[in-house]
């Protein structure tokens, strides 16, 4: 990772003397969000203590920063100046912190973030890989959806984020890896639908949360829908449900394939299948050595994906 510089260092304690970092991570989530209401989801507060953080940072800053209305919070000049300063006072925290809490032993520590259903059959291959590449690298992850990933990776507190839906952001690299496909399959013994029917989720159908993209075409897709018997918000739980059960549900084909050639599992014929590409975002000022590393040994994992 990338070394803290002195004038960095400096900047740091001067602020930290006279604000909260979290204060700093508040206004940026407002910044992010457009909203009060929304940065207090992002934070993992209430919404007046969003408020009473913004209020408390304008009085030390003497300006008003946000500009209020019923649509929700824009920037104000000042609050579009601090938002660098904001964006510095993170990094370098979340920097210092990583450092400082290096187990015994490593040279260097990466943080990596990725959606949910990535995990799964992908990113921990990854893992096992670096940790056989580079075991003197501490190794930490974390999950999340695009936009919360995003925001980590503004903030400085992930190295590397692995999504669906990147922002374009300067001073970032993005890069497609593969591109991920949602397939309807199911462990049922029903006839299949006759040919040109239109699929009609049935009761044993598992609604599985693979995100907010998801979420938008299974409800295009789905439009009498609205809800299911069964929710569940974790991939490699449901697929085990639906293992042991008699049941249905949208998985990514990479982790079905298997339970595809073996006969446990089988393609639901007439049913809509979705496509995500899944990109890697990294910072471009990172250590190039460790990155490059990584981001390697992330193509190798996803052409091995792709060969299958």
């Amino acid at each position: 990772m990338f070394n803290i510089r002195n004038d960095d260092i400096k900047f740091l304690e001067k602020k930290a003397r006279t604000m909260d970092v979290d204060l700093a991570r508040t206004f940026l989530a407002v910044v992010e969000t457009g909203s009060f209401v929304e940065a207090a989801k992002r934070v993992f507060v209430t919404q007046s203590t969003v408020s009473m953080r913004i209020k408390s940072l304008e009085e030390l800053m003497g300006k008003t920063l946000f500009e209020r209305s019923k649509a929700g919070a824009s920037m104000s000049p000042a609050g579009v100046q601090f938002q660098k300063h904001a964006l510095a006072m993170v990094r370098v925290w979340e920097q210092a912190r990583l450092e400082v809490a290096l187990p015994s032993g490593y040279q260097a520590a990466l943080t990596v973030g990725g959606q949910y259903s990535l995990w799964d059959g992908f990113l921990l291959e990854w893992v096992a890989r670096m940790r056989a590449k580079a075991p003197d690298i501490a190794l930490r992850t974390q999950s999340g959806f695009s936009n919360v990933l995003m925001q980590r990776l503004v903030e400085g507190t992930l190295d590397i984020g692995v999504m669906y839906t990147p922002q374009n952001r300067p001073g970032f690299a993005l890069e497609m890896l593969f591109e991920e496909e949602l397939v309807l399959v199911s462990s049922e013994t029903r006839a299949p639908e006759r040919p040109g029917a239109t699929y009609k989720p049935g009761k044993n159908y598992i609604y599985v949360d693979w995100g907010p993209e998801f979420q938008a075409d299974h409800s295009l897709n789905f439009p009498d829908l609205s809800t299911s018997g069964l929710y569940m918000e974790l991939g490699s739980l449901s697929l085990k449900y639906l293992l042991e059960n008699r049941a249905s549900g949208y998985f990514p084909k990479r982790l079905v394939v298997p339970h595809l050639q073996d006969g446990r599992l089988k393609l639901v014929p007439q049913a809509p299948v979705f496509h995500y590409p899944a990109y890697v975002v990294y910072p471009a000022d990172k250590e190039p050595d460790l990155m490059n590393l990584a981001i390697r040994t992330m193509r190798k994992v996803a052409a091995a994906h792709t060969a299958v």
